[in-house]
């Protein structure tokens, strides 16, 4: 089949289901409301169903009455017990995959189920719909006529007890449709590798072969790849390697602080940036519309959404809200049932409401990755925009930074220490550091009260990483590639210290 008629027929294949999204975008409350009682009719018979009389059920205010919310601790047994070989706990059909979280640097893991429900109907689906919606706003594109260079995690496949577990990543390249493994590069082989300095060896020698026409990954590694991949072959931009390429779908991570690094690497205007935001738990929201800075929240992909205002989020008089309940500009924590049999679960991440006709979010950050020990509130998206808009001021490009509090000593203030790593550093530190405060008051009333006249907290405190410094700690940690991520925000000093020291020795690497 010539490959112009392959692109044609792929395209209108896929723009098919953009009628189906049109149902959810009609009538969001009753879509909703079907996933949920079809969730529970699934899983009336599982030892939770009959727990909680799932059968009964008939309202969304008996289900949120009936239910509790919970943490991963608190469903941490069950899980293990499926993964030992018990099935029809939460969910009825056999699950044998689990998804290896690694959303932080933590020791600790966790091991979300993974559905064969969920591997078709959300996962698949949702890279189905990217592909739909992308399509639907570019009448012209090209993107079949080549290659997607997705960049996974590095990890392999481990069995246990029957069980298999790994990233996310692994499982959909291990379980991926012909479909997709035929319009991917790297080979499956090479994306599975689990060293990720000779995996990324591996993809350059692969894919800068291919005729790649879309980018797919997480910004912070992908970046490594692509400067990596300018390296080996000499080239001054990607376009010289990829005249075809034409898009970029990109989450895990905020895109802010790489955007104008992106915009080096790919100079061409009408090249387009697509956002996904999708976890081990599931796939929720695609960006939806050509340079948006929202996405479309995805209401059939056997998800169930509640959302608790985070300023009673944690408190004792907390209470979720389903999703016709939400207001625009509020901050929520995320609860989600999903057909994995997740039930009632608290995911860890914030989000914004931006419009509700349709509804669109924002990601805010993670319940978790916020400082918040003076009662300033410091959430990620408050810092991404400030340091956005100081690197537009000072011509500064960041790597990667964390930040955490200075704890009150006596009769000393408190304060953020900030460790920033500089693709590009600014002239004046100091100057650097005044507009990083001045940035966060005006972003965040609550930052702004306690800073004022220092009453509480004092100037931050910025530290300028040695190069590879946040790279060198991942690996350390065993931690590179793939969806690992840096703790941006947190409460406590443990990252802080660690880096700190790490900065003060050099690289052992």
């Amino acid at each position: 089949m010539p490959i112009t008629l392959f692109n044609s027929i792929a395209s209108w294949l896929l723009k098919k289901r953009y009628h189906q999204i049109e149902l959810f975008l009609k009538y969001p409350e009753e879509v909703q409301e079907e996933v949920l009682f079809q969730l529970l009719e699934i899983a009336e018979e599982t030892e939770l169903g009959r727990k909680y009389d799932f059968q009964s059920i008939n309202s969304y205010k008996t289900f949120s009455e009936r239910l509790p919310i919970v943490s991963y601790e608190e469903i941490e047994s069950t899980i293990e017990r499926t993964r030992k070989g018990e099935q029809n706990i939460f969910w009825p059909t056999s699950i044998k995959w689990f998804a290896k979280s690694s959303g932080t640097t933590n020791a600790k893991s966790k091991f979300i189920p993974v559905s064969s429900e969920a591997l078709e109907d959300c996962h698949y689906k949702s890279g189905k719909d990217l592909l739909c919606l992308y399509l639907n706003n570019n009448e012209n594109s090209q993107l079949f006529t080549g290659k997607s260079l997705r960049l996974g995690g590095s990890k392999e496949l481990y069995e246990d007890n029957g069980s298999f577990f790994g990233d996310l990543s692994a499982i959909l390249i291990d379980n991926m449709p012909l479909w997709a493994e035929f319009s991917s590069t790297p080979s499956n082989k090479v994306s599975l590798m689990n060293e990720w300095e000779s995996k990324l060896k591996a993809i350059i020698r692969e894919s800068t072969q291919e005729n790649v026409t879309s980018l797919a990954g997480v910004p912070s590694w992908m970046l490594v790849l692509l400067n990596n991949v300018l390296e080996e072959t000499g080239k001054q931009n990607l376009f010289q390697i990829w005249e075809n390429l034409e898009v970029y779908f990109h989450g895990g991570v905020s895109f802010t602080p790489y955007k104008e690094q992106y915009e080096k690497l790919l100079p061409r205007k009408r090249f387009k940036y697509y956002e996904i935001y999708n976890a081990s738990e599931g796939f929720f929201a695609i960006q939806d519309r050509n340079n948006a800075d929202d996405l479309l929240l995805m209401l059939d992909y056997g998800i169930f959404y509640e959302f608790i205002p985070m300023d009673i989020y944690g408190s004792p008089n907390q209470q979720a809200i389903p999703l016709w309940e939400v207001e625009i500009g509020a901050n929520y924590a995320i609860i989600i049932t999903t057909n994995s049999g997740l039930w009632r679960y608290k995911i860890g991440d914030t989000v914004r409401f931006t419009s509700k006709s349709p509804y669109r979010i924002r990601v805010t950050g993670r319940t978790k990755h916020h400082i918040n020990v003076f009662g300033e509130e410091l959430i990620i998206e408050n810092a991404e925009e400030a340091l956005k808009n100081i690197c537009k001021k000072t011509g500064a490009e960041i790597k990667d930074y964390t930040a955490g509090p200075i704890f009150m000593s006596g009769k000393d203030k408190g304060a953020h220490e900030w460790i920033i790593e500089f693709r590009k550093p600014p002239e004046e530190i100091a100057y650097f550091t005044e507009f990083l405060d001045n940035a966060l008051k005006s972003l965040n009333s609550d930052y702004e009260a306690k800073r004022y006249n220092n009453i509480t907290l004092k100037m931050p405190k910025v530290h300028v990483a040695r190069e590879n410094l946040f790279y060198d700690w991942l690996k350390s940690k065993d931690k590179l590639g793939g969806q690992h991520k840096i703790p941006r925000l947190s409460n406590r000093r443990d990252y802080i210290e660690e880096l700190l020291e790490m900065n003060k020795i050099g690289s052992k690497y």
